[in-house]
């Protein structure tokens, strides 16, 4: 089966396997998601992940993270899709519930947080949010 937009589906397996409290998820490998779950690991949104296999078979293990029984990734959403990009500049990142979530940006200076492209000075292309 064809996805045409890897990033959506990585974002919505994670989404689904969180709400049925799935310890783990397997999402299909690319540079790009591994980014992404770099980002969602250190602002404390998922336990961890482990990159298995090898190409062309290669995925990405997702350890979820729970409070109780509660996930802690309450929602996702894709912002710009293969059909419409979506590009901010540095002063219209949005803010995420007042800062309670975060939005991920690819920036002329890599894949980076809301907080870190304001502090930064940069735009980009807005990827995600996540709350």
């Amino acid at each position: 089966m064809t996805v045409t937009d890897p990033i959506a589906d990585m974002l919505v397996r994670i989404k689904n396997a969180s709400m049925r409290r799935h310890p783990t998820v397997d999402v299909p490998y690319s540079k790009m998601k591994e980014k992404i779950l770099e980002i969602l690991l250190r602002e404390g949104y998922i336990a961890r992940y482990e990159v298995i296999g090898e190409i062309p078979q290669k995925y990405i293990r997702v350890y979820l993270k729970y409070k109780g029984k509660t996930p802690v990734i309450q929602d996702v959403k894709r912002v710009s899709k293969p059909g419409r990009r979506y590009y901010v500049n540095k002063e219209e990142i949005p803010r995420v519930l007042g800062g309670l979530g975060i939005a991920i940006l690819s920036t002329s200076k890599g894949i980076m947080t809301d907080k870190e492209a304001r502090l930064l000075g940069v735009g980009g292309e807005l990827i995600c949010m996540v709350w």
